[in-house]
């Protein structure tokens, strides 16, 4: 089972931190169903119509992480949580192309829950993650196609070093249709109980595998009660 620890200077300052993990084995990624194309899309055209009504910030997910990256003495402003720069995206009819499955049923989570979701190829981990903020030197080539310095940034970290954060997560972990285990890293919203969380969890791993196949080895809420 892989562990995860939440560094004490981020639960030291968010108590109710906490996150969803969930590994995969024996699935398999390819171009996404239809189905999901399709709902992917008529979502984005439902959540633009949202946007046109109500500000970004009426929305509790992007409200809640503007308000923990504020906490942790990040500017929301300059590093967007990934699900508030998909939103913005949304808002100016910039609607997200179909990539392949794995990467377009993350970003309807993603939308869907309002959180950060993140998505890693397990084979290219090593040892156990460790959630933190990052230091000097800390970085890495990212999914933006540019190297992210990511100190001062909240960061998961693997033995090799950092490769996944709520802002941009790394090229070296990225999940590709040759993946065929992988883990996924839900950013929770810090006021969500437990109870709820798991329930969250427990949804997305069902509807990942009802696409992708594959069986859950490990589907758990880490908090800091058992990080």
């Amino acid at each position: 089972m892989l562990t995860v620890q939440i560094d004490p200077s981020i639960t030291s300052v968010i108590p109710t931190f906490k996150l969803g993990l969930i590994s995969y084995h024996s699935i398999v990624i390819s171009d996404s169903p239809q189905m999901l194309k399709g709902r992917l899309q008529f979502f984005q055209e439902i959540l633009q119509m949202e946007l046109d009504e109500k500000e970004l910030t009426e929305f509790h997910g992007v409200k809640e992480w503007r308000e923990a990256f504020k906490t942790l003495k990040i500017d929301p402003s300059k590093y967007r949580p990934s699900h508030e720069a998909l939103l913005r995206r949304i808002k100016k009819g910039n609607f997200l192309p179909s990539l392949q499955s794995a990467v377009d049923l993350n970003t309807f989570f993603s939308l869907q829950y309002q959180v950060p979701f993140g998505i890693y190829d397990r084979t290219k981990l090593k040892g156990d993650l460790s959630v933190k903020l990052g230091q000097e030197g800390d970085g890495y080539e990212g999914m933006n196609g540019r190297y992210n310095d990511m100190k001062g940034k909240l960061i998961t970290t693997d033995q090799l070093g950092p490769f996944g954060s709520p802002i941009v997560d790394s090229k070296r972990t990225s999940v590709s249709e040759l993946t065929t285990s992988a883990i996924q890293l839900i950013y929770l919203k810090p006021s969500m109980e437990v109870a709820e969380a798991e329930q969250l969890v427990q949804a997305v791993a069902l509807m990942f595998t009802q696409v992708h196949g594959g069986e859950v080895l490990q589907a758990s809420v880490i908090n800091s009660l058992n990080s």
